[in-house]
């Protein structure tokens, strides 16, 4: 099973690398990340992990056992308790649990570590691996969306279940 680790100035090469491999099957179901993504990636890893340092971010990578990034779960926009939780995983590696496995990890970091009360993610209707990775890992619908024009659903994911069981 892949290590998920806070991401590091050191995980650039294999990050880049992950982007790379993946970026067409990424394009099917989310946004794409644009060609300056890519163009200047060295100055955004360095600004990403400025703004983590800061507190404004949680970034995390899944770590295979060759070094390879395999998946990434984000918690962007840290603001009053919240944030909003993004993921993706390698298409290699689609289909084993490692999103779920890998959300749930990052719903207790939220909750214990990074003292956050509440998670928000959105997908689009026509990810339905998203959408289950969402609903096994204890977040409920709250809304319909559009994703650049595309129709979705926001969840809400309430991390006071965890608090508790922590106190415990």
């Amino acid at each position: 099973m892949p290590e998920l680790q806070p991401l590091r100035l050191d995980h650039a090469p294999a990050l880049l690398a992950f982007e790379w491999e993946n970026r067409a099957y990424f394009a099917a179901s989310i946004p794409d990340r644009g060609d300056d993504y890519f163009t200047d990636f060295a100055a955004r890893h360095a600004a990403l992990l400025a703004e983590q340092a800061a507190g404004l971010h949680f970034f995390h990578v899944l770590v295979g056992s060759e070094g390879e990034v395999v998946g990434r779960v984000n918690l962007i926009d840290v603001a009053d308790g919240s944030a909003e939780l993004g993921y993706r995983i390698a298409e290699k590696a689609a289909g084993q649990g490692l999103a779920t496995t890998a959300v749930r990890r990052v719903c207790v970091l939220a909750a214990e570590q990074y003292g956050l009360t509440a998670l928000r993610a959105v997908t689009t209707l026509d990810n339905p691996g998203s959408r289950a990775v969402l609903a096994r890992t204890g977040f409920v619908p709250t809304g319909e969306i559009l994703l650049d024009g595309r129709p979705g659903t926001r969840y809400t994911r309430d991390l006071s279940a965890i608090l508790q069981d922590l106190a415990r």
